[in-house]
């Protein structure tokens, strides 16, 4: 194919090249897969600035129409030219709460963005790799950083102005526009609501990953165990451990809940009345299961919703995403 490209007619010259690669594909003379003119080649054919150019391909490899292969040129890539945008959306790991914010942040940006989810998994490597190879791709960029430290050199590929985090703030972060949670903050004010009942038990137990959970809820948990005088344990894994009676445990991941209300019913152990347990991020399987499972959480949807705004006014500020309880039968 060819760009066609008609001077003097008040249309700026990247938007007449947009224009042409939009135009081919309509017409089916550019199909996916198809090598695009050179940027020398149309630089050449109407003397106009290579800058111009490569303006005008950026934004048809932001939309995610065509992309660059290094010595080879640009290909198209995509066929659906109707996408204006493409939003960059990197979680920490797949779960329930993050296709909760997921769903609800799509369900309010405008129908022709796309977003494409990657998964870092708390690995340095996969993170730096997802951002580096993506860098120039996307019209905007979300990143969950999860617990990984010493990230702001690689996020500082990307342009300021695109990029936005999510859950947690790190201190090389703290210049980009953010969704956060307060964990410390959150933790103590929840038991803090819970503390009449957790007076009830001898000994409070939290199950800790210090590779996934944020320090900052650990810090939470002992600052109010410290002011209330209670006993307390913290623990990187329940698997191995027996529970006891008149414990109360604090569970942040689901495979310990249910290895918690396992062990209590080999030993026909009642939850609330012989041990207690709260959990951390709320699923409707929670208030189902022992009667209902008091909580700690944020809200995902709310997360979501407030992502989308965010990005759709180009707002650049940075919210607090409240941290709520959820009193339920398990204490």
């Amino acid at each position: 194919m060819s760009i066609i490209l008609i001077k003097n007619i008040g249309v700026p010259i990247i938007k007449q090249i947009i224009n042409s690669v939009e135009l081919a594909v309509v017409n089916k003379i550019l199909k996916k897969g198809d090598k695009l003119p050179s940027v020398n080649s149309i630089r050449n054919k109407y003397s106009i600035s290579r800058d111009t150019v490569f303006s005008a391909y950026k934004k048809l490899k932001m939309r995610g129409i065509i992309q660059s292969v290094p010595g080879k040129g640009y290909y198209l890539i995509s066929e659906n030219i109707t996408t204006s945008k493409k939003i960059f959306l990197l979680f920490d790991e797949l779960n329930a709460f993050k296709e909760n914010l997921y769903n609800s942040f799509i369900s309010k940006l405008e129908p022709n963005i796309d977003v494409d989810v990657f998964f870092h998994h708390f690995n340095y490597d996969v993170f730096r790799n997802a951002v580096i190879n993506n860098n120039g791709n996307y019209s905007y960029y979300v990143i969950m950083p999860g617990n990984l430290n010493n990230i702001g050199p690689i996020i500082n590929f990307l342009p300021d102005k695109k990029v936005y985090i999510l859950d947690q703030i790190h201190d090389d972060l703290k210049k980009y526009p953010a969704i956060y949670q307060n964990f410390e903050k959150g933790i103590v004010d929840c038991l803090n609501e819970l503390r009449s009942k957790i007076l009830n038990y001898s000994k409070m137990i939290l199950v800790f990953d210090k590779l996934k959970q944020p320090e900052s809820i650990k810090k939470g948990f002992k600052s109010f165990c410290y002011n209330n005088k209670i006993q307390f344990e913290i623990l990187s894994s329940i698997e191995h451990r027996s529970i006891k009676k008149g414990n109360i445990y604090m569970l942040l991941e689901d495979s310990s809940l249910i290895s918690v209300i396992k062990k209590a019913r080999i030993k026909n152990m009642k939850v609330s009345k012989d041990i207690g347990i709260i959990s951390y991020n709320d699923t409707p399987l929670k208030e189902i299961i022992e009667n209902g499972i008091t909580v700690i959480s944020t809200d995902f949807n709310e997360m979501g919703i407030k992502l989308a705004e965010m990005i759709t006014n180009r707002l650049k500020v940075k919210i607090e995403n409240n941290i709520s309880l959820t009193l339920r039968n398990s204490v």
